[in-house]
């Protein structure tokens, strides 16, 4: 494994260690500002939000410099971020420095697995985006609950400077281990970035992580008040269903990069549909502890597994200017978040239950496989010519 896929991993715990912690410090944080639940539960949309805004038009201006000095510049970004929320004296300047981490996620997630995948032979592409995605999971199983824990022990603003440290760190992993890419060489271009937008599969590609991303998290939102509400367990215990769930994320994660090396089109039509069945049986027997238990870590397998393969999709059809699609894949992943668990709080509201979003992410999973199989239906012709070629 070459050691700058070891930089961006940490540089992807900490960006997932910011994302996710602060739903565990909430009430600390809204306590300390004096703000209602609801303007406190804005430092976790405002940071989606910005994900979004960020991967797509941070990663447009950057487009003309050298990929790794841009890893560089966002490390930063997020150091100054994270600072800012640990130093802060009011709700809004805490906001600000949510946002400002924020803006790095979706172009570093981007423009690194671009990198990533240009230190290993193509064959072993999708498994280095893997490695690099794997710093986020590991940040779900061990970071957040150690986070959590930190903060309710030393005060919420002692997690926030550990991610600072953990950003100062992967800003000097990366400076010393991240070799320059070929490309670098080069200026980018963002016509021709732009232009990769034409492709009707990486428009189809965006839709499906919309929908098999936004599918998981629609189900997940609201996954406490199923554990507790229809399976029966008690609120302690959630945390650590949590952590299993987040076991599932790592080793879906790294099985689906090693499965999507071989074929990408057959892992991830193997994945979606894995992903539509275990949602369906887990809203049928959210009713059973041990049920829940298994369905809770293969939806969290299952679910991420389809991550190395979407962003592989996606930067293969955009050719040679994958960096500004790779960004919008990771700003799709954002969106499908938000979508999912806006539908999935409609059909709590209406009065269909606490298993009802699981149903909802059913749907949109086979949602995502329907597209697929659009997809690859319509890539064949492509796929012939390259082959006669």
């Amino acid at each position: 494994m070459p050691a700058g896929l070891l930089a961006l991993a940490i540089g992807g715990f900490g960006i997932g260690l910011t994302e996710f912690v602060i739903a565990g410090l909430l009430p600390e944080v809204a306590d300390d500002f004096a703000v209602s639940e609801a303007a406190a539960g804005w430092l976790i949309s405002g940071y989606a939000l910005s994900v979004a805004v960020g991967a797509i038009l941070l990663t447009a201006a950057v487009t003309r410099l050298p990929r790794k000095h841009v890893l560089l510049g966002l490390m930063v970004l997020f150091v100054v971020g994270n600072l800012l929320s640990a130093v802060a004296s009011t709700y809004e300047v805490m906001l600000a420095g949510r946002v400002v981490a924020a803006l790095c996620h979706g172009a570093f997630f981007g423009i690194g697995s671009v990198v990533a995948a240009s230190m290993v032979p193509p064959a072993k592409r999708a498994g280095a985006i893997a490695l690099m995605f794997g710093g986020l999971t590991i940040a779900n199983v061990l970071g957040v609950p150690m986070g959590t824990f930190l903060g309710q022990q030393l005060g919420w603003r002692s997690t926030f400077w550990a991610i600072t440290v953990i950003g100062v760190v992967a800003l000097a992993a990366i400076a010393v281990l991240v070799p320059a890419t070929a490309d670098d060489d080069e200026p980018g271009d963002l016509r021709r970035e732009v232009r990769a937008f034409r492709s009707g599969q990486v428009w189809l590609s965006l839709l499906m992580t919309v929908l098999g991303f936004g599918g998981m998290f629609g189900a997940f939102t609201y996954i406490a008040y199923t554990l507790t509400e229809v399976s029966g367990f008690a609120s302690g215990a959630v945390p650590w269903l949590l952590v299993l769930f987040g076991a599932g994320l790592f080793v879906g994660n790294l099985l689906g990069g090693r499965a999507a090396n071989v074929s990408v089109p057959r892992t991830l039509f193997v994945v979606l549909a894995a992903l539509t069945v275990v949602m369906t049986f887990f809203a049928l027997t959210a009713g059973s502890q041990v049920a829940t238990v298994a369905s809770l870590l293969l939806m969290g397998a299952f679910g991420f597994a389809t991550v190395p393969g979407l962003q592989m999709r996606i930067m293969t059809y955009a050719g040679e200017a994958p960096t500004l699609a790779s960004g919008a894949n990771i700003a799709a992943f954002n969106v499908g978040n938000a979508m999912g668990a806006w539908l999935g709080g409609l059909t709590i509201s209406a009065g269909l239950g606490y298993t009802s979003p699981i149903w909802v992410g059913a749907g949109l999973a086979l949602g995502a496989l329907l597209v697929l199989a659009v997809a690859e239906q319509t890539a064949r012709p492509r796929r012939a010519r390259e082959q006669a070629a």
